[in-house]
């Protein structure tokens, strides 16, 4: 099947796309269906990066978020940010991410640095 997907200008060439991305997600490699699917992922992409955005998520919670998604507890932090209290106290918001402890964080979590500042001025103390 020849496709012909130019880049989706109308959110009815947006749902088209999506529609047949999901009806053809699991093409194998090598087919013409998977070489469409590449090119339909490529084009729905593009279209949600320019007419959706995403919310931006406190860095605090991405953090908890995280730790939950692994499976990991407030302790599992503590050689990354320091003792059991000072983890607490980054978690709860009563101290500030310093820029160390964003490098550890995004090292160990996989959380991306541009993440940690979304607020400068109140979740980030750069020293």
């Amino acid at each position: 099947m020849e496709s012909k997907w130019m880049v989706l200008k109308t959110e009815d060439e947006y749902d088209i796309a999506l529609e047949r991305t999901i009806e053809i997600f699991h093409s194998e490699k090598g087919t013409p269906e998977f070489d469409e699917l590449e090119l339909l992922l490529l084009l729905v992409k593009d279209y949600e990066d320019r007419h959706y955005q995403i919310p931006d998520i406190d860095p605090i919670e991405l953090i908890k978020l995280k730790l939950e998604e692994k499976g990991l507890k407030q302790k599992d932090l503590e050689p990354i940010i320091g003792s059991k209290g000072y983890v607490s106290s980054i978690l709860s918001g009563k101290k500030e991410l310093t820029l160390k402890m964003v490098k550890g964080l995004h090292e160990f979590l996989g959380i991306p640095a541009e993440s940690f500042l979304i607020d400068t001025k109140k979740k980030i103390k750069l020293v």
